[in-house]
Order: structure tokens, then C-alpha cells, then sequence
């Protein structure tokens, strides 16, 4: 049995093809509805995500994954890693509870765990399924990132996040890396840091 617990480890040697996602929701017929992706029914939206993710990511990249992996019936669970490319890390979400438990989905995964601290490129980032009011590194003369997943924002379709109003209250150094935030596909840490120096810039 999956016993839960928080690690705080620190990666300082990543450099290149380092990628994250979230919420993928792997064969959850609900979720297409919920967030109003562009998707018939789970097995559409099951083929072009993994579609995707290979698109950009190679065998031996790294993703961290901060979440909601899949949905339903655990039994498939290996069908969607064994086609999925890179090394990932899985920071577990709301819907990974059964997963872990019932599932034999440890050796899926380079690690499973409830957060994570790593460095890129000496870049420091803080991942949590979950947005944060306030977290370790913030107000330092190079900030921490941190990266969620969960809220299922959708700049197309911002309404389909019951979140909405409240991630007005997210700092420049915090982004959903959630697959409707993200054209459904990862997101690299060259384009993240990208996106960081523009909201930080924003905020001036």
C-alpha cells in the first residue's frame, strides 16, 4: 500500500529538456465537459494528449507531472505510461488518491510525492498541485517560482474555472502549468521562463 508522505528535495544540476504538465485526466469522460475541452468523448482526448506530449517530449527528458494523471478505471493505467516519453516525476493531485492506493503504479514514476523543491538552471521552483497565497523564496532578489496545476485555467474559456476570481491574487512568479493553460501539451522550462520574465515585468 502507497503511504503518503512530503519530500523536499533539491534537484541542482537540470539543465535541458526539463518539462512540466498537470491535469491531464487521463479516460475522464466528465472533465471534457467540466472544462469544455475540444474532445468527442475520453478516448479522442486520451490519443491526442498522449499525441502531444510526444510531440514534444524525448525518451530521456524529465516532466514533472503536478497531478491528476487519470481517472476511472486504474487497470489502464500502465496502457497510458508505457506510451507516454521521458523520465516523470509525479506530484500527486486530488485524483490520484485511488491511484496510489489501489494501483501498483510506483515503479511508473521516477518518484511520487505531495510537493517538491528543485533548481533549474539555478532557478528555484516550488511545485504543489495546488496554488499558494504565499510560499518559501517569494521576496528574495531572485524569486522561486511555484507552478500548480488543479484551477483548469483556460484562457479561451476562462469561465470553466470556479477559481477564476481568486487566482487575481497570484504573484508574477506563480503559473498553471495545467494541460487547458498549456494547448493540452507540457510546457518546457525554456518557454516558462519566458512567460515568468513577462508577468514579473507586468507587475512593475
Amino acid at each position: 500500500m502507497f503511504k503518503c508522505e512530503t519530500h523536499i528535495l533539491q534537484f541542482n544540476t537540470l539543465k535541458n529538456n526539463v518539462f512540466f504538465t498537470s491535469d491531464t485526466h487521463f479516460n475522464h469522460e466528465n472533465i471534457i465537459k467540466y472544462t469544455m475541452r475540444p474532445y468527442a468523448n475520453a478516448e479522442e482526448m486520451n490519443e491526442d494528449l498522449i499525441k502531444r506530449w510526444n510531440s514534444v517530449v524525448k525518451p530521456n527528458d524529465i516532466v514533472f507531472h503536478l497531478g491528476d494523471f487519470m481517472f476511472g478505471n486504474i487497470n489502464r493505467f500502465w496502457e497510458f505510461r508505457s506510451r507516454l516519453n521521458g523520465k516523470i516525476y509525479l506530484i500527486h493531485g486530488n485524483h490520484d488518491y485511488k491511484l496510489m492506493c489501489e494501483g501498483n503504479i510506483l515503479d511508473g514514476f521516477e518518484m511520487i510525492t505531495s510537493q517538491l523543491n528543485i533548481a533549474v538552471d539555478g532557478q528555484k521552483i516550488y511545485l504543489n498541485h495546488f496554488p499558494f497565497l504565499a510560499f518559501d523564496g517569494v521576496y528574495k532578489e531572485k524569486p522561486s517560482w511555484q507552478l500548480f496545476g488543479h484551477v483548469h485555467s483556460n484562457k479561451e474559456h476562462p469561465g470553466t474555472s470556479p477559481d477564476i476570481t481568486r487566482l487575481g491574487y497570484l504573484m508574477p512568479t506563480q503559473y498553471d502549468v495545467g494541460v487547458d493553460n498549456n494547448n493540452y501539451t507540457p510546457i518546457s522550462f525554456a518557454d516558462l521562463k519566458i512567460i515568468m520574465q513577462k508577468q514579473i515585468e507586468k507587475s512593475k
